[in-house]
Protein backbone atom coordinates (compact mmCIF):
# COMPACT_ATOMS: atom_id res chain seq x y z
CA UNK A 1 0.00 0.00 0.00
CA UNK A 2 2.56 2.40 0.92
CA UNK A 3 4.41 1.52 -1.86
CA UNK A 4 1.48 2.52 -4.61
CA UNK A 5 1.12 5.62 -2.78
CA UNK A 6 4.98 6.28 -2.92
CA UNK A 7 4.75 5.39 -7.14
CA UNK A 8 1.49 7.96 -7.26
CA UNK A 9 3.61 10.86 -5.46
CA UNK A 10 6.32 9.93 -7.57
CA UNK A 11 4.78 9.97 -10.98
CA UNK A 12 2.53 12.95 -9.75
CA UNK A 13 5.91 14.95 -9.16
CA UNK A 14 7.60 13.69 -12.34
CA UNK A 15 4.51 15.08 -14.56
CA UNK A 16 4.83 18.25 -12.77
CA UNK A 17 8.82 18.59 -13.76
CA UNK A 18 7.88 18.06 -17.19
CA UNK A 19 5.15 20.53 -17.63
CA UNK A 20 7.66 22.70 -16.37
CA UNK A 21 10.26 21.14 -18.88
CA UNK A 22 8.05 21.88 -21.47
CA UNK A 23 7.46 25.09 -20.50
CA UNK A 24 11.40 25.72 -20.45
CA UNK A 25 11.26 24.15 -24.17
CA UNK A 26 8.51 26.60 -25.21
CA UNK A 27 10.16 29.88 -24.10
CA UNK A 28 13.97 28.87 -24.98
CA UNK A 29 12.82 27.57 -27.97
CA UNK A 30 9.67 27.31 -29.29
CA UNK A 31 9.26 31.02 -29.28
CA UNK A 32 12.50 31.33 -31.85
CA UNK A 33 12.27 28.43 -33.77
CA UNK A 34 12.53 30.74 -37.14
CA UNK A 35 14.95 33.19 -35.81
CA UNK A 36 18.10 30.92 -35.74
CA UNK A 37 20.64 31.21 -37.74
CA UNK A 38 23.13 29.24 -39.73
CA UNK A 39 24.91 28.67 -36.75
CA UNK A 40 22.25 27.43 -34.17
CA UNK A 41 21.56 30.98 -32.53
CA UNK A 42 19.20 33.96 -32.15
CA UNK A 43 19.86 37.37 -31.00
CA UNK A 44 17.12 38.96 -28.98
CA UNK A 45 17.82 42.99 -29.72
CA UNK A 46 15.08 44.02 -26.75
CA UNK A 47 16.19 41.58 -23.64
CA UNK A 48 19.79 41.20 -25.22
CA UNK A 49 19.30 37.12 -25.01
CA UNK A 50 21.20 34.39 -27.40
CA UNK A 51 18.49 31.55 -27.59
CA UNK A 52 20.57 28.34 -28.64
CA UNK A 53 19.33 25.75 -31.11
CA UNK A 54 20.43 22.57 -29.25
CA UNK A 55 18.17 24.03 -25.72
CA UNK A 56 15.18 22.45 -27.83
CA UNK A 57 16.79 19.27 -27.61
CA UNK A 58 17.09 19.22 -24.13
CA UNK A 59 14.23 20.67 -22.98
CA UNK A 60 12.22 18.78 -25.03
CA UNK A 61 13.82 15.90 -24.57
CA UNK A 62 13.70 16.10 -20.72
CA UNK A 63 9.92 17.20 -20.62
CA UNK A 64 9.03 14.22 -22.80
CA UNK A 65 11.38 11.76 -20.72
CA UNK A 66 9.49 12.79 -17.73
CA UNK A 67 5.83 12.96 -18.83
CA UNK A 68 6.26 9.64 -19.90
CA UNK A 69 7.86 7.79 -16.90
CA UNK A 70 5.79 9.98 -14.75
CA UNK A 71 2.37 8.97 -16.38
CA UNK A 72 3.36 5.56 -16.91
CA UNK A 73 4.13 5.65 -13.18
CA UNK A 74 0.53 7.13 -12.20
CA UNK A 75 -1.27 4.05 -14.86
CA UNK A 76 0.37 1.16 -13.56
CA UNK A 77 -1.32 2.66 -10.18
CA UNK A 78 -4.72 1.32 -12.18
CA UNK A 79 -4.01 -2.02 -12.49
CA UNK A 80 -4.92 -4.67 -9.57
CA UNK A 81 -2.67 -5.42 -7.10
CA UNK A 82 -2.08 -9.38 -7.94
Amino acid sequence: MILRWLRGIFGAALIATGVLFALAFEARYWRWRDCFNELGRCYDPISQDVYLEQAGLVWGSLAAISLLVGFCLVAGLRRKPG
